[in-house]
Order: C-alpha cells, then structure tokens, then sequence
C-alpha cells in the first residue's frame, strides 16, 4: 500500500528505511523523499514508526562508549 502518492513510497519502504535506523518522519524524508510535498503522509509515517517510538535509540543509550567519536584537536602551540 501507498505512503506518500507524490513519490511513490510504500509501506514496505518506510519500514525499510525504519529497520535501518530512521526513527523519524524527517529521517524518512531524507531517505526517500516522503513527507516532502504535500505533507499529506507525514501522520501515517509517524503511525508506522510508532510514534516517535525508536529501538535503535533504545539500542544507542544502552551503549557503554559514546556515541559521537571524539574529534582530534591539534596541540596548541607557544607560536600562536
């Protein structure tokens, strides 16, 4: 069945793209472009993902090392 007519993307696409980490209506969009023309699809969407609902998040939080890697600063120098 159809999500979003505008571009064509099914149910089995959005949770596709949920499966592989968007939690989002706005990941969603960024995967596949719905939710991006009219809006009209946005709420079922957000139905499909659970509404807000996210285990990969689940899965992030129970993670013992950050998430984000620490970027690397240059040393400072007596020259600057």
């Amino acid at each position: 069945m159809y999500v979003c007519s505008c571009f064509g993307v099914t149910e089995a696409q959005v949770k596709k793209h949920a499966d592989a980490g968007a939690c989002t209506p706005r990941q969603i969009a960024s995967a596949c472009k719905a939710g991006t023309d009219c809006g009209g699809c946005v709420r079922r969407i957000q139905a499909l993902l659970g509404r807000g609902d996210c285990p990969r998040r689940e899965m992030l939080d129970q993670r013992q090392e950050p998430v984000v890697a620490a970027v690397a600063r240059p040393a400072l120098s007596d020259a600057a």
